[in-house]
């Protein structure tokens, strides 16, 4: 075998130096993909661009993956449209059935229902679009409907009642939303109350005669208080 050749003292001083240095980084490994990765990110989206903006492959792109590796995991966007509002229904808290504040339990769960939506602009569009049949969504049905029969409202009624507040829990925060997002634009700002009223009396009062006597009360109405004022409705026309 033929002899090694010795180390000089100047690659021996190197090795020393070396010692030192810092190790070259193990490249970090992607954390694998998972249904709660894919819905967290899919938030994030909606939270950033609103619901829109919602796509499989954009939620893939943010994920640094291909909608491929989605797939495995999530049927399609009509079920990653459900994960996101069952996600949301669970966080709402169910109270025990008070047949002495059952209105007023009713109303908490639909106003903790809307705040969720209203976290991600737009995303109740995916509740209208489709009638969310997760475990969750069925929760609230289930909680609802206790709260309702423990008032002594009929069966049915609760049924329908239920059905309608969805509905327009729904339907409230997405107009909100889209309003929220056309008073951010500088091209779409809304008009303010007082130019409503100020344009309803502009109007001619002989073709007009309504609008133009109540323009303040057609404008009227701080925070949610119409939304608390429709749903009150919709309970006052219960039978029990």
């Amino acid at each position: 075998m033929p002899e090694r050749a010795p180390v000089t003292r100047d690659q021996w001083a190197a090795r020393i130096a070396a010692l030192d240095a810092p190790r070259r980084a193990t490249r970090a490994r992607k954390p694998p993909i998972t249904v709660e990765r894919i819905v967290e990110a899919a938030f994030g989206l909606v939270a950033a661009e609103g619901y829109d903006a919602l796509t499989m492959r954009r939620v893939a792109t943010a994920l640094e993956t291909g909608p491929a590796s989605l797939y495995a995991h999530v049927r399609d966007k009509a079920e990653l449209d459900d994960l996101l509002i069952g996600e949301l229904c669970a966080q709402v808290t169910l109270p025990e059935a008070d047949p002495v504040r059952w209105r007023e339990q009713f109303l908490d769960v639909c106003r903790q229902l809307r705040d969720q939506y209203l976290r991600y602009p737009g995303i109740s569009g995916a509740a209208l679009s489709t009638a969310p049949h997760g475990l969750d969504a069925l929760r609230l049905n289930e909680g609802l409907l206790a709260i309702l029969l423990a008032g002594g409202v009929a069966p049915r009624s609760a049924a329908w009642a239920i059905d309608a507040a969805f509905l327009y829990v729904g339907a409230y925060s997405l107009e909100a939303s889209l309003r929220r997002h056309a008073d951010a634009s500088t091209d779409q700002r809304l008009l303010d109350r007082d130019e409503v009223v100020a344009r309803f009396r502009m109007l001619p009062a002989d073709r007009f005669p309504n609008v133009v006597a109540h323009a303040d009360e057609l404008a009227a109405g701080e925070g949610h208080e119409r939304f608390d004022f429709t749903l009150e409705l919709l309970l006052a026309g219960l039978d029990r």
